[in-house]
């Protein structure tokens, strides 16, 4: 059996963002449905880091896999992604392994997408000016989704090390043609914002709920888990909260968790999935004046769904290093050399034996 090994840059040339924010459209709804199955994330922390298990199976496409990843916050300002591991995808009806995909060009891309999906349902349609909170590989998949669902005129972007900030934006503004501006502080980037990311690595809030202007949409969507947050409690008790699975966020969103401790909002402050919204189940914005805000988690669904369909647009391209891989039983290949001895030959070894 023969699997295929796709790398980053096969990942990147595969799943471009248009088509993996329809394709995020598609696997929440899928999820909302009752068609998929996606269990809680498993964790294991080390001093440095997490490594994370992300099982998830969908059912219309009988796709089915894993992603196992590495959380390393450290990494961040260095030429190593936060984020690495590997995406395993397998088909659903014998259970083979089809697939290798590098998962930080999974995660990068597929989550951007979904905050894409959830700005285009839940931000002002003539939403132009956009805040960035950070500054590595999520501020730039990010900033291509906001592009990709609104007519973004005005960018800033804000990251503790300015000098981030400032490379990120001359490197961006060149590659883009949008004007880009690196801001001292969080605040001069979000003041007036009508889109906000938060795409930072930080355990403690970096958006406060007094900077946000009405009519304001948030994507939060750098933490996942249950200790740290990103927007303070403020942040949350002004916006309508939309999530992308409510499990995980009862379980793992630290954003939401914190204030919830706190008793500033309870489990009704969740007002339902993306899922939900792509169905029409729920309402999202009533007004203009209205913050929204998604929380993301990121959920092995989307991994899988991108798996699936990056893997099936590599076949058609020949995209990819083929590998040869188990499958068949174990053994199988040793056995088809070897000869087996005749009736005759078993006939000797019985009476040897028998005569010791």
């Amino acid at each position: 059996m023969k699997i295929l090994v796709l790398s980053q840059s096969d990942v990147r040339r595969l799943l471009p963002m248009r088509e993996c924010i329809e394709l995020m459209a598609e696997t929440l709804a899928t999820l909302a449905k009752g068609e998929a199955v996606q269990p809680l994330r498993s964790m294991m922390r080390i001093p440095t880091g997490i490594l994370g298990v992300m099982p998830a199976y969908l059912n219309p496409g009988k796709a089915l896999g894993i992603k196992v990843i590495s959380v390393f916050p450290g990494n961040h300002g260095t030429e190593l992604d936060s984020h690495q591991g590997a995406v395993l995808y397998f088909e659903g009806e014998h259970g083979s392994l089809k697939a290798v995909l590098d998962a930080s060009a999974v995660t990068a891309i597929r989550t951007a997408a979904v905050s894409g999906l959830a700005t285009r349902l839940l931000a002002r349609p003539d939403a132009s000016d956009l805040a960035i909170l950070g500054a590595g590989v999520q501020a730039l998949t990010h900033l291509e989704a906001m592009l990709a669902v609104r007519p973004v005129k005005r960018v800033r972007v804000w990251n503790r090390t300015l000098e981030h900030a400032q490379d990120f934006a001359a490197r961006q503004t060149t590659r883009l043609g949008v004007p880009i501006e690196a801001t001292p502080t969080a605040e001069a980037a979000v003041r007036g914002a009508e889109l906000i990311c938060t795409v930072t690595g930080s355990r403690e809030p970096v958006l406060k709920g007094s900077w946000l202007s009405p009519g304001a949409h948030i994507n939060a969507a750098g933490s996942s888990v249950a200790a740290a947050r990103e927007l303070d409690t403020s942040a949350v008790v002004r916006a309508k909260l939309f999530i992308d699975r409510r499990e995980s966020t009862l379980n793992e969103a630290g954003d939401f968790l914190a204030p919830k401790k706190e008793g500033a909002i309870g489990d009704d402050h969740i007002r339902g999935e993306i899922g939900d919204l792509v169905l029409g189940r729920i309402k999202g914005r009533e007004s203009p004046g209205e913050i929204t805000l998604f929380k993301s988690l990121g959920i092995g669904v989307e991994d899988v769904a991108s798996a699936h369909f990056v893997y099936h647009k590599a076949l058609k391209s020949r995209t990819g290093v083929s590998v040869e891989f188990g499958g068949q039983k174990f053994g199988s290949d040793d056995l088809k050399d070897v000869k087996r001895p005749s009736a005759k030959a078993k006939k000797k070894t019985r009476k040897r034996a028998v005569g010791r």
